[in-house]
This record gives C-alpha cells, structure tokens and sequence, in this order.
C-alpha cells in the first residue's frame, strides 16, 4: 500500500556496521542484524536502527540507536546515503538515514560480553546475506561496495584493528575487505611511501620471524596516500 500524500513523513536512523570475524575458513567480513519482532516484515532480519528523535543529531541518532539494538560502539561512522523512496515501506512514508560503521576485531567480543547482546541479532557475512525487511538488502549491498571501494585509498582498514599491527596483518585486512589475495611483496612496496603508517619499536613474535609492529598516525592526510593507491 502507497502512504497516502497527507501521512507524516517520518525519518529513521540505521547503521550498517562491518569487521572481521574469525572462522575456520580464516576471517570473515560479517554485518550484525536485528530480526524484527513486530509488523511489517515480523521476524526478518533488518538492520539496526531507529527512529530520529527531534532533539537529536544524526550521528548522535547513529551510535544511540547501534547501541540500543546491538550492544556495538562502533571504531569508525561516517554517513552513507538517505534512502527514501515512497514505496520502501508498506504503511507511512519513512525516510532512512543510513550510517555505515566498522568495529575492531579486537573489541568485538569484548562489547559483545560486556552488553548481552540480545538475542535478536546475530553476525552474518556480507556475501552471503538471507533476504531482508525493507530495502536493507540493497542498502548492504551499497555500503559494501562503499567500503570495498574507500579501503583502497584511505585508512579506514585501521578501524577494523587493534592500534598496532604487522604489515601481515593489515594486509590480511586488505584481502578480506576486497575479497582477493594481493601479493605481499607489492603491497609492502606501496606502504614504504605512506607517511600514515609508522613503525613502532615492538614486534609480535610467534612460529616464524619477529615482525615489526606498526600504528597509523591518524594527523597524517592519507587522502591522497593510501596503501593501495600507489602514490
């Protein structure tokens, strides 16, 4: 059913917030999802979110209602898109503001143990998605590409770890946002250029060689000079 042209416009908030989770396969890029408990779409998984409250802002909107649904404090937020056509919702016209997240591997379950996540939510990975309420199938699929699409310029892989790590492990980043292999040895060429990453004096030691820790510094412009974009 079509709103009717006189029916409140209504705006709500969703976050489609990412990072990596272990599985036997090796890491996985995953999105949390909330099943509806009430109509329209009772019992689909939907993205979590909210309604707008008049004296709120959006962002503020973004991490209040992430937090209220799934327990998450995201590492990264940034706006992704209004969707807002007239027949995205079966009953009122409703205008989704769509924030799109990452979380650090590292504070993933530690937030998780700390909030009880409810048991309406649960991790799925982003390629391999059920059918959602709403139109938050093409709203995942969008932030998807946006995120595939800025991790190879920008920093943003240091949001989904810990505030130091290998140049294995930030490649390891890389592959499992892009969804294919890149050849270590080119990827730590485009590095050595980048005045964001900075090497520490630790290192992580384990079954082979030490390998130097790095961290981001985060003054840096990386605008321009991300690792892979060869500048």
């Amino acid at each position: 059913m079509t709103p009717a042209a006189d029916d409140p416009i209504r705006v709500a908030v969703s976050t489609a917030i990412f990072s990596l989770r272990a599985r036997e396969s090796g890491d996985v890029l995953m999105i949390p999802l909330v099943r509806r408990i009430r109509d329209p779409h009772l019992g689909q998984w939907a993205l979590p979110g909210g309604w707008l409250d008049a004296a709120e802002g959006l962002e503020a909107s973004a991490g209040r209602t992430l937090a209220e649904t799934t327990g998450l404090a995201p590492s990264w937020l940034e706006q992704l898109y209004a969707f807002g056509a007239v027949d995205r919702t079966p009953s009122s016209r409703v205008v989704s503001i769509v924030y799109w997240a990452l979380l650090r591997t590292d504070l993933v379950e530690q937030q998780l143990r700390a909030a009880e996540t409810p048991r309406n939510v649960q991790w799925f990975d982003v390629d391999d998605l059920p059918e959602l309420a709403f139109d938050h199938n093409r709203i995942v699929d969008y932030a998807v590409w946006r995120l595939r699409n800025k991790v190879s310029y920008s920093r943003i892989a240091a949001a989904l770890l810990p505030d130091e790590f290998t140049l294995a492990e930030l490649r390891a980043v890389y592959e499992t946002v892009l969804g294919r292999r890149l050849d270590p040895s080119n990827f730590r060429r485009l590095l050595e250029g980048s005045e964001a990453l900075v090497p520490t004096d630790g290192v992580r030691t384990g079954s082979h060689r030490p390998a130097r820790l790095y961290r981001y510094d985060r003054d840096a412009d990386v605008a321009t000079h991300g690792p892979l974009a060869g500048g």
